[in-house]
């Protein structure tokens, strides 16, 4: 055993510019452990609490000296002595400590940024990679990368609603495969956006972001179609697409209204929605949406995953908000089929694991996610194998904050060698 000798924490930068929360962990052996918290811009209703400063005059409000503190000043004093090893043990004092249902006491940031610092020098104390000290021996799934190649929504200025356009790589032969592939269709979508005369500047997670384009979810499809078949890959069959449709963000009085984004986008009910969606897939090769209805309008999930499920991959993100409670009510309900991951949203590396497990016992698909505003802590990266989420979530192949993800995998997959598999494909 190892105990906790300190906890610091400092306020940094995230890929926004905007303040998170950096935590170390000094153990008695003198190790250290450092993990950063990342922010959404998007969030669900019910995710756990963030804790800001509300400071107008120091970074409009966003500051984290409050989390700063009460890392230093309320959480460090309990788990100091504690076994650095006992991460159930740390998480749960930290929770009680809070003693509130979305932890905003404390801040669910000021927990998680202690959280997984723990976790981190309880594998350096031990000699181990992360992933192996979170998932054991049989932790050698690398995922396959959802890779954000077009960002709308609140992730951009394109005026298109659906948030994301992902690649998802699920016939490459290994990790390093599927991130060449990727990168194949991106500099094929790029020539084509540029021979469209649309500008190639990159939203908050690495995409083209186009601040002029014209036609909106469809004809971004149908581009990214063109760039696969450019880069002489099957769409479809290589590589298929996935979106997220992020739609409680332009969910309005019972009406899906996409011109809360799109100038003269359409104005939808919840079964136009759900025919909107099937249409996606049944003639633009995607095979994975995300959040394709608001967060609360769970009759809708209902039939949609009646309708959709046995075809596509439909992920709960806001619906679930990797809260245990709530993806049991959409495994009782028959609500979606995969689950987001994300353990800001809930606030501990134990909640997200429990998730996960919950999850994959109930034959759901699980992904491992980013958040838009991030930072170069590869984290998720190995929890993603560490947990066999079978798919990750960081991101196109641009910025660095989301690169620090895909070559972390990278690394691993080197490391596992023929030990390695690739996704659940």
């Amino acid at each position: 055993m190892s105990e906790i000798k300190s906890v610091f924490a400092r306020e940094i930068l995230d890929s926004r510019g905007t303040p998170t929360l950096e935590v170390e962990v000094e153990t008695v052996r003198g190790v250290f452990g450092r993990a950063s918290v990342p922010s959404g811009a998007s969030k669900g209703e019910r995710e756990a609490f963030e804790l800001r400063d509300g400071d107008k005059k120091r970074f409009r409000g966003k500051g984290v000296l409050k989390a700063v503190y009460n890392v230093e000043e309320l959480i460090a004093p309990e788990i100091n002595g504690m076994d650095i090893c006992d991460q159930w043990g740390i998480d749960q004092e930290m929770i009680d400590l809070d003693g509130t249902p979305e932890k905003s006491r404390l801040g669910a940031n000021a927990i998680l940024g202690v959280s997984l610092a723990c976790a981190r020098a309880a594998a350096l104390e031990l000699g181990l990679p992360l992933y192996r000290y979170v998932g054991g021996t049989n932790a050698r799934v690398l995922p396959v990368p959802l890779l954000n190649v077009f960002n709308g929504g609140a992730h951009s200025g394109a005026p298109v609603a659906c948030q994301e356009f992902m690649l998802r790589c699920k016939k490459a032969d290994s990790f390093a495969d599927a991130i060449e592939m990727a990168s194949s269709v991106i500099a094929c979508l790029r020539e084509l956006l540029l021979g469209k005369g649309y500008s190639v500047t990159v939203g908050d997670e690495g995409g083209f972001a186009p601040a002029g384009f014209q036609g909106g979810t469809i004809a971004v499809l149908e581009l990214l179609n063109n760039a696969v078949e450019k880069a002489s890959l099957a769409p479809g069959k290589e590589i298929s697409i996935a979106i997220d449709m992020a739609a409680s963000s332009f969910f309005k009085e019972g009406i899906y209204d996409y011109s809360v984004f799109e100038k003269e986008g359409a104005k939808l009910t919840a079964d136009e929605q759900i025919a909107f969606i099937k249409k996606l897939v049944h003639g633009y090769n995607v095979d994975s949406v995300e959040d394709a209805l608001a967060e609360n309008e769970w009759e809708s999930w209902r039939t949609l995953t009646a309708e959709l499920g046995s075809q596509c991959q439909l992920v709960g993100d806001d619906l679930f908000v990797t809260n245990v409670e709530l993806l049991k009510k959409g495994i009782a309900e028959k609500c979606a089929n995969a689950v987001l991951l994300k353990p800001n949203q809930i606030g501990t590396l134990t909640e997200c694991c429990t998730a996960a497990q919950l999850a994959q016992r109930s034959h759901f698909n699980t992904i491992m996610s980013h958040r838009s505003g991030e930072t170069c802590d590869s984290f998720i990266a190995d929890l993603a194998v560490a947990l066999g989420t079978g798919q990750i979530k960081a991101g196109s192949l641009a910025r660095s904050e989301r690169l620090a993800k895909y070559n972390q995998l990278l690394r691993i997959e080197d490391q596992l060698g023929e030990g390695a598999l690739y996704g659940t494909f």
